[in-house]
């Protein structure tokens, strides 16, 4: 009975946990697709400014900077309302009173939730290196080698910045080009992959050791 109980407990958490990250999942393709021009805009533009401003200055003067704007907003807002609110003699109050009666504290669930996500994918993360440099799978450590062997020119021709900047780009443009040009693209990538597939069969023939055990 106690078994039970706990079973469906853990699958009622497994489904909420799978329902926020679906409504989660479904916003962020909204933006990456462009479905509102506006928010995409609005959120790509940010990032790129953000981004670009981090290639010019250093994290506390960009930080420094954002935070002088948004209080400069706000203070010349407030003492614009209250300026009008003294002439025009209304007392409608303070102008972010809405905002500042918002909840922002999070719960204890809430924060459980969250440290057993960022737990999860730790301890997946910390699985996958082991299995990988302790060379479980002689063929994905291979893979995994030539990996970090690419990143070496990457790293050389790019630094970190300038990377996340073309992420961010690839981001809001990829989903849109692939959705228009799908079948084209399906195209390519299949012959890519029928590639790999291929070489990577002669190395698990040459490589004693190498070829994956049948399940």
């Amino acid at each position: 009975m106690q078994a039970s109980t706990m079973a469906a407990a853990d699958s009622t958490k497994t489904e909420g946990f799978w329902s926020n990250w679906k409504c989660q999942g479904t916003v962020t393709m909204e933006l990456l697709y462009w479905r509102n021009l506006k928010q995409s805009g609005l959120v790509f533009g940010s990032f790129l400014l953000l981004l670009f401003s981090l290639t010019q200055f250093s994290v506390v003067s960009v930080v420094a900077y954002l935070a002088l704007a948004a209080l400069s907003a706000t203070i010349s807002f407030r003492v614009y309302k209250s300026v009008l609110q003294a002439v025009q003699k209304t007392d409608e109050g303070h102008p972010f009173k809405t905002y500042l009666d918002v909840e922002m504290s999070l719960s204890h669930d809430q924060m459980q939730k969250y440290a057993e996500n960022v737990q999860y994918y730790i301890n997946s993360s910390l699985k996958e290196l082991r299995r990988l440099f302790l060379v479980q799978d002689l063929v994905d450590s291979l893979k995994f080698a030539v990996l970090m062997w690419l990143l070496t020119y990457v790293g050389a021709l790019f630094n970190g910045l300038t990377l996340l900047i073309m992420v961010v780009v690839s981001m809001f443009s990829m989903p849109v080009v692939y959705e228009k040009y799908q079948a084209q693209i399906d195209q390519y990538l299949d012959l890519i992959r029928t590639q790999v597939n291929s070489v990577v069969g002669k190395i698990q023939e040459k490589i004693p050791g190498a070829k994956r055990k049948a399940e």
